[in-house]
């Protein structure tokens, strides 16, 4: 590669090592995605590390700093001479590998490479060996969108020695799903002439300071028996911790969470993953059934979060404010991000609530302040500014989300020329469906649609996505951008 790794950026094989790999493009807890299983055969299309040398600040003339980055690489469908290259972005989480999902279907039949880049901090890809807040100042999706196009020449130079081509050129599509596939929208936005077009699937293009329509959104989800079960629940929970806060918080096997806020986020965030990812059928059934035969809806409710989704301990502040480099720490960095970029704090509507009210712009302002000091604030009138939010002035983008998703408030849901957005409506389409399949989570092999309620609703938005890459790559061969 020809450069020379600064100090900064060797991380030790010890200490790499030290990394536990656990989300593979799903971030668990607090965040846009959550955990998946990766055990099944075929998860991935390929595991096999590999490095290139990047910049850590592209905006300092001064600061030629470098760290190592990871990615993959899959070429089993890859023809020449023009197949293109499907660049998936990996988001906010550790990248394990190429996950098998519907880009191994869409590379099939387009006959692409697939290449997928690890985001800056998260997993290997470091550029210190700790996360303190002074560490922290090069982590945002604008140093993230450099680090892309220079994997873009990067890659594409490699590729051309290791087939031996001179200056040849691929035509690029990108693909992201939640913060990555705002990630992929804004690539397309701010380097229309490195991808040909962008996949942007349950893309949270919308930096949003108090976000109740996500709470609303859970609401709808659930329907009405089941939302006033969790209403209920709620009402319930939150006169227990009033009077017996120890035990209660025994009970949902979250002792550790002293900060009362802390608590009764877990608890939202564990009715949220049902619905957003495919799985509302395995909370409200069991809830419903509890309120009809007179049973305690707290007890309940609590059985279906320690068997669901029992890791409480990164909801605590202090594992937050922990800066040591020496497991996934995917839920600091993310919050980093949220503390200073987007926001999304999802605070309790003003009534109609699911969620607890003690939940509200004060509490995520506190926390921004306690884990990572004073002055972070999220500035999210800048990041719209800079990106246009849901007005984005982009081209060729497609933008898809699904009806049970709370994050497509925080998406373009409405098509404007040359952008089209779609949205999949079933019973458990939630996020990143198109790419997902049904559930989203644990991840069904190669986006199988076949346990979505309406398969033909998730058939249908693939189609229109397969015909808008055709078309888009056609028209970059034909201009000779490719």
């Amino acid at each position: 590669m020809g450069t020379t790794m600064s100090p900064i950026s060797m991380l030790t094989p010890l200490f790499l090592s030290m990394l536990v790999a656990l989300c593979d493009g799903y971030v668990k807890d607090r965040t846009l995605l959550h955990q998946s299983s990766s055990n099944d055969v075929g998860y991935y299309l390929t595991k096999d590390e590999l490095w290139f040398n990047q910049t850590l600040d592209h905006f300092s003339p001064y600061d030629h700093r470098q760290f190592a980055q990871r990615y993959y690489e899959f070429l089993d469908y890859f023809q020449l001479p023009d197949g293109p290259i499907f660049l998936k972005i990996c988001g906010e989480s550790a990248c394990n590998g190429i996950v098998n999902d519907y880009i191994s279907v869409l590379a099939k039949k387009f006959g692409a490479a697939v290449v997928s880049l690890e985001h800056r901090y998260y997993g290997k890809s470091s550029p210190f060996n700790s996360l303190t807040t002074t560490n922290l100042k090069y982590l945002s999706s604008k140093q993230a969108l450099f680090d892309l196009a220079s994997f873009h020449q990067f890659y594409q130079d490699s590729l051309n020695l290791k087939l031996n081509r001179t200056d040849a050129g691929y035509p690029w599509f990108v693909f992201g799903i939640s913060y990555s596939g705002a990630l992929s929208a804004w690539f397309r936005l701010k380097f229309p002439h490195l991808t040909c077009g962008s996949l942007a699937s349950s893309a949270v293009v919308q930096a949003v300071y108090n976000f109740p329509e996500f709470d609303r959104q859970i609401g709808v989800s659930a329907g009405a028996e089941c939302k006033a079960a969790l209403q209920e629940v709620n009402q319930l929970v939150e006169e227990w911790l009033a009077s017996n806060g120890k035990a209660l918080k025994e009970l949902f096997g979250a002792a550790e969470l002293e900060i009362d806020g802390d608590f009764l986020y877990f608890l939202a965030d564990a009715a949220v993953t049902a619905f957003q990812y495919g799985n509302p059928d395995k909370l409200c059934s069991p809830l419903i059934q509890a309120k009809k035969d007179g049973e305690d809806l707290v007890v309940a409710y609590a059985k279906y979060v320690k068997d669901n989704y029992a890791d409480s301990a990164s909801y605590s502040q202090k594992h937050l404010k922990n800066t040591a480099l020496n497991e996934d720490r995917s839920d600091r960095l993310w919050w980093f991000q949220v503390c200073t970029e987007v926001a999304y704090f999802q605070v309790a509507p003003s009534n109609d609530s699911v969620r607890s009210s003690i939940v509200d712009t004060r509490y995520h302002l506190d926390l921004c302040k306690n884990v990572f000091g004073e002055g972070i604030y999220p500035d999210v009138d800048a990041t719209n500014l800079y990106y246009g939010g849901t007005r984005i002035a982009g081209s060729k983008i497609i933008f898809t989300n699904g009806s049970q998703d709370p994050w497509r408030h925080a998406s373009k849901q409405i098509s404007s020329p040359d952008m089209p957005s779609y949205l999949i409506s079933c019973h458990n389409c939630g996020h990143g469906t198109d790419m997902r399949g049904c559930p989203q989570s644990p991840l069904s092999l190669e986006g199988n649609s076949q346990n979505c309620s309406s398969p033909d609703a998730v058939h249908k938005v693939r189609q229109q996505i397969t015909e808008n890459i055709d078309l888009w790559l056609s028209e970059c061969k034909n201009s000779g951008d490719a």
